[in-house]
């Protein structure tokens, strides 16, 4: 008998999870095998529970699906992951293919794409919604530029440490969250401001929310 695909939702609003659990489990040959409700802890989950794939959403408090997605998917191996999403920029596709996600879909068509998604990624292809798929196409040359922004050049820790500050933590509460002495914290804080030109917290907020770290809402 057919081991059925393992899958975890990582998503910080639980109507929604609800929802796309009581989806994938109504699909014949899928078992939901846990829920997150942030960042960290769906790199946490992903690697305690190996599922087949993890359906992430992108922008979450703590660590957002970015760079959740490059930390489960670090060595090339891991779970497949199935980005999910409000927005469909070319910004943050990008970013989250190049982490290592196998799929993009919008939420606004979730329900009626995510068996879909499910199986391309399983079968070791790649889904995009067709939002998606045709701004890729239209916008081949803004990834290009985009690969080569300052953002990009940010080290996966260093996106940590922003979205972090965006979030209201102090630099103690950084320490903490990222297990680190509160030197480290601070080293990573400085020279955060360095490359992005910025002088404040409320800077790096700003600059947070406006590259999708961030939102307003958490």
């Amino acid at each position: 008998m057919t081991q059925p695909a393992t899958v975890l939702l990582a998503d910080d609003h639980s109507m929604l999870r609800s929802g796309l659990k009581l989806l994938l489990q109504a699909k014949e040959g899928v078992e939901v095998v846990g829920e997150a409700a942030d960042g960290r802890s769906a790199v946490r989950m992903a690697a305690e529970l190996s599922p087949d794939v993890v359906v992430m959403d992108i922008n979450m408090p703590q660590l957002n699906g970015i760079e959740a997605t490059r930390q489960i998917r670090a060595d090339g191996k891991g779970p497949k992951v199935i980005a999910l999403t409000a927005y469909a920029p070319i910004k943050f596709t990008t970013e989250m293919l190049k982490a290592g996600a196998s799929g993009y879909v919008l939420k606004s068509s979730a329900f009626q794409e995510m068996g879909s998604a499910l199986d391309a990624v399983i079968a070791g292809k790649v889904y995009l919604s067709p939002e998606v798929s045709s701004a890729v196409m239209a916008n081949s040359e803004m990834a290009i530029k985009d690969r080569q922004s300052v953002f990009s050049q940010l080290s996966g820790r260093e996106r940590e440490v922003l979205q972090l500050l965006a979030e209201g933590k102090a630099t103690k509460e950084v320490a903490v969250h990222l297990k680190v002495s509160v030197k480290t914290a601070e080293t990573h804080r400085r020279n955060l401001m360095e490359k992005l030109g910025l002088h404040s917290v409320a800077e790096l907020t700003k600059y947070a929310i406006r590259e999708g770290i961030t939102s307003t809402e958490m």
